[in-house]
């Protein structure tokens, strides 16, 4: 469900590039990245393809002066918090602060696209379904193959790249952190697959009601909500532990790689207020 409401994703994957310079270029042309995704789940010819042209440059205006303000101020506010050291309360506040964005980009986008969900007809709605059928299988390929061991070991390999992009090579000791918190997060790569089953369930059935306008908003915006009690379980535990590695990690950081994680942040800000002043300018 996220991806087809998630042009807000889209758009806020500047989060996760790896350079400043790129991420201006991929901000700039968002709209064509959304277009393209947009394609594996709609099938729009015509006055509906205008149609969602329309709506996805409105939501391009809205992020610009709305939340890239936001994404700003976290920015400058996580650089010095990292900068300080980080405590159990910065981590609290970085995953409300962040959840709270996605879910407001989430719910302004359903909001626009939502108009547009409700003129689908039978056709259309078997190509969304299709959409969705090759995402379960390319998470079955990424997540699901494999033994509890090898897919362990794939977590690692996950969590050290995002770690090194951020803070550069990681040494001996921080490797083997990560390695424990694979080791101690519970297996829930089955459960994460049915709530996205879920999801992807709860969005076809308002969409083949024709109730996108009145229910999307608020199905993109909450979507922790009508999650089986063992996954929302594991979900939390997943957490904890992902904060207990942050923090020991933290405290293992040379001042060489925080200072780079520091950087990276602040130059984010940077950016984000450079697109935002593009967009105030622009006629």
């Amino acid at each position: 469900m996220r991806r087809l409401a998630g042009i807000a994703l889209a758009l806020a994957a500047a989060w996760v590039l790896s350079g400043c310079a790129v991420m201006r270029v991929a901000y700039d042309n968002a709209d064509a990245f959304v277009r393209w995704r947009a394609g594996n789940y709609l099938d729009l010819h015509g006055e509906q393809a205008q149609d969602l042209e329309e709506r996805i440059q409105a939501f391009h205006r809205w992020h610009r002066s709305h939340a890239l303000p936001q994404y700003e101020k976290l920015a400058l506010e996580a650089a010095r918090r990292l900068d300080a050291g980080l405590s159990p309360e910065d981590l609290v506040w970085g995953y409300d602060s962040l959840k709270a964005q996605a879910s407001t980009g989430l719910r302004e986008a359903a909001t626009r696209i939502a108009p547009l969900l409700d003129r689908l007809d039978p056709s259309q709605l078997a190509h969304v379904e299709r959409g969705f059928a090759e995402d379960n299988r390319r998470f079955a390929r990424e997540f699901l193959r494999g033994n509890e061991e090898e897919r362990r070991a794939r977590r690692v390999k996950r969590t050290v790249e995002r770690l090194e992009d951020w803070v550069g090579r990681l040494a001996e000791p921080q490797v083997e952190r990560v390695r424990q918190f694979a080791e101690r997060v519970p297996p829930a790569d089955e459960l994460r697959d049915r709530d996205r089953r879920r999801l992807q369930g709860a969005l076809l059935d308002i969409v083949r009601r024709r109730k996108a306008q009145a229910s999307l908003a608020d199905l993109a915006g909450d979507w922790e909500r009508g999650r089986e009690p063992g996954y929302a379980a594991a979900a939390e535990a997943y957490r904890r532990e992902l904060y207990a590695m942050l923090l020991d990690l933290d405290r293992m950081l040379t001042p060489r790689q925080r200072a780079r994680a520091v950087v990276r942040l602040q130059n984010f800000a940077d950016d984000f207020r450079a697109l935002n002043g593009a967009a105030r300018r622009a006629p």
